[in-house]
């Protein structure tokens, strides 16, 4: 199914999701609110284990209109665009982006909001709104998570652009794919989650989140109650377990 500038295509438990807003997939209004849509009705899909967002051409997405950021628009510019980032951190399943080209302002700000990140060599990513006199305010709360607060201000104070390389190194991107290789080895690497068991990735990613903003202590106790209540009544991990035992591939009941 489709939207003007939202592409969405489900291949079992795959979802994938990708932005058409030639040439650079730049984030206007209707096209965030087009977008949020989509991530809703994500959300209560049972059957989505995983989602991958992706740009159609030569870029990932090269940031927001900015004509949208002018005083008559911000307001619901900044409104629909949270709304946006919100929806794809409360998503339960995995949500990997595949950055194919330039990811710059909020389209850096969305791979930010994503579980994993798989960026083709050599795509640019950055922060470049100091340069126009503005901030982005989902790269100063999430970016500091993930790379610290010291490279978080260097890129967004400075406004820098990246490779993917040097994102990789900062921790920003999770894995850089050769150019020739990139769609293959992202569709390998969703193609190989979506195999696995949905409700177990669900948890998985439930632990790992909720950890984060609590005690060690604590969150190891967390997610032993998660392990002991949640996983262990579940058929699939006794049958993943058996399966090994017995030296066979698993079959996921999906419960």
């Amino acid at each position: 199914m489709s939207t003007s500038s939202v592409l969405l295509e489900k291949d079992g438990g795959l979802a994938r999701m990708t932005l058409d807003h030639p040439p650079l997939n730049v984030l206007d209004i209707p096209m965030m609110e087009e977008l949020a849509d989509v991530l809703g009705r994500l959300a209560a899909d049972p059957e989505v284990s995983v989602l991958v967002i992706t740009g159609a051409g030569r870029a990932f997405c090269a940031g927001v209109d900015v004509a949208d950021h002018t005083a008559d628009r911000v307001s619901k510019m900044l409104g629909v665009f949270h709304a946006v980032i919100e929806r794809i951190r409360a998503l339960p399943f995995p949500v990997v982006a595949a950055v194919n080209g330039a990811a710059l302002g909020g389209g850096c700000e969305l791979l930010l909001a994503a579980d994993i990140v798989l960026a083709r060599s050599g795509a640019k990513i950055g922060q470049p709104e100091i340069r126009l006199g503005v901030f982005p305010p989902v790269a100063a709360v999430l970016m500091p998570q993930l790379i610290g607060v010291q490279a978080t201000m260097d890129l967004i104070l400075s406004g820098r652009t990246l490779l993917a390389e040097e994102a990789h190194e900062l921790g920003l991107v999770s894995r850089v794919i050769p150019a020739d290789d990139f769609q293959h080895e992202v569709d390998a690497y969703v193609k190989g989650l979506a195999s696995l068991s949905a409700p177990v990735l669900r948890l998985a990613k439930r632990a790992v989140l909720e950890g984060l903003d609590v005690p060690a202590g604590t969150a190891l106790k967390q997610a032993e109650s998660l392990y002991l209540n949640e996983l262990m009544a579940l058929e699939d991990p006794h049958e993943g377990i058996a399966a090994f035992v017995e030296n066979r591939q698993p079959t996921w009941k999906g419960v």
